[in-house]
């Protein structure tokens, strides 16, 4: 039976909670001191939104339990990889994770400046070796070293939740990634067979502090929830996020895909929680999509699939990004987006980031 452990936090407490959720979760169990530890940070949006990305807390509280455990700084490796649509560097400075990795000693690595190279997986994949016949490129850096996925709670327009196994998502594949949209749930099981390939440990650290409505990744509703979440099975705290959420995780396809493969428990009966009752706890959460997800699966898998090839797999794509980009940063942003900003910011959690320089 995997674990899951599951506690209720405050801005006062949140980053010995994260220290207490880890201990709890057994995580001294699953990483190893003497082997080097990729801390997978989560950035959907460069520009920092409630709940999108990493939370600067949730980045602390795991840094500085792992010092404090006595994890060598010099085998710690916090990354995250870009988008066609996102900027590493930039999101790490936005998200204001970079005065807290210089505070404790520690890199950032954009995986767009480490070696890639092509990685033959040994066990058979349901999607990206179609996707890619070319060959599945993966940072070098990746194998056989551990890793610690830092997702948030929210919705997905593509795979209704998101959370430790689509973290992987950002990591394993490069920027032109967007090409398994069309087969996410089969595309993340992939992730999955591939991680426990490369990985000799893995563990999940998850905030709920506030958690993402809607039409998730990027323009959701920012719900203060005060829950933070860790496993060692990244199949059991995603299902168990999604249950918080209000759906079912065995009717969600990637979950239910992995569990029925052995690549985890996705089943919460099967699921053993430890901290919190959360028996209850329902947030109602419904999954949207937003005008940008809702155009590409339009041309992925709807009436305009016949359009898809030029416009999704030629030169003629950079239309996609930049109309992405225009939409999210330039119309979305400045306006319904800094009104849920302005909202979130009079929340304690709003002033905590605030206090983060």
């Amino acid at each position: 039976m995997s674990k899951v452990a599951v506690l209720k936090t405050t801005p006062e407490t949140v980053l010995d909670d994260y220290k207490r959720l880890m201990h709890l979760a057994g995580y001294l169990e699953h990483l190893s001191k003497d082997n080097d530890l990729l801390i997978k940070l989560n950035l959907s949006w460069t520009k920092y939104f409630p709940a999108c990305s990493s939370q600067p807390w949730q980045v602390e509280g795991v840094v500085k339990t792992l010092l404090e455990d006595g994890f060598p700084k010099e085998r710690i490796f916090p990354i995250e990889n870009k988008t066609v649509v996102t900027n590493p560097r930039e999101g790490a400075k936005n998200n204001k994770w970079m005065p807290i990795l210089d505070q404790y000693g520690l890199p950032f690595i954009p995986l767009p400046e480490v070696e890639w190279q092509v990685y033959q997986f040994k066990e058979k994949l349901l999607k990206l070796d179609q996707i890619f016949p070319e060959g599945i490129q993966i940072p070098k850096m990746f194998i056989g070293k551990q890793v610690l996925h830092l997702p948030t709670v929210k919705t997905h327009g593509h795979s209704t939740t998101t959370g430790a196994i689509k973290n992987s998502f950002g990591g394993l594949l490069k920027e032109v990634r967007h090409y398994a949209h069309k087969y996410m749930h089969e595309v993340l099981t992939d992730l999955m067979i591939m991680q426990k390939e490369l990985h000799p440990g893995i563990f999940a650290v998850m905030d709920g502090t506030v958690c993402g409505d809607g039409a998730g990744p990027r323009t959701m509703f920012p719900r203060v929830k005060n829950y933070i979440l860790a496993s060692a099975d990244s199949v059991a705290i995603d299902s168990i996020a999604a249950k918080l959420m209000g759906f079912d995780p065995m009717t969600i396809p990637y979950i239910r895909m992995c569990h029925e493969r052995g690549l985890g428990v996705g089943d919460p009966r099967e699921i053993e929680i430890v901290g919190e009752d959360i028996a209850g706890v329902n947030f109602g959460f419904k999954t949207e999509k937003s005008l940008v997800i809702w155009g590409d699966q339009m041309l992925r898998k709807g009436p305009l699939q016949f359009l898809e090839k030029i416009l999704l797999h030629s030169p003629l794509v950079v239309w996609a990004p930049f109309a992405s980009n225009v939409y999210h940063d330039f119309i979305w942003y400045p306006t319904v987006g800094a009104s849920r900003i302005r909202e979130f910011n009079n929340t304690e959690w709003g002033r905590l980031f605030q206090q983060y320089k």
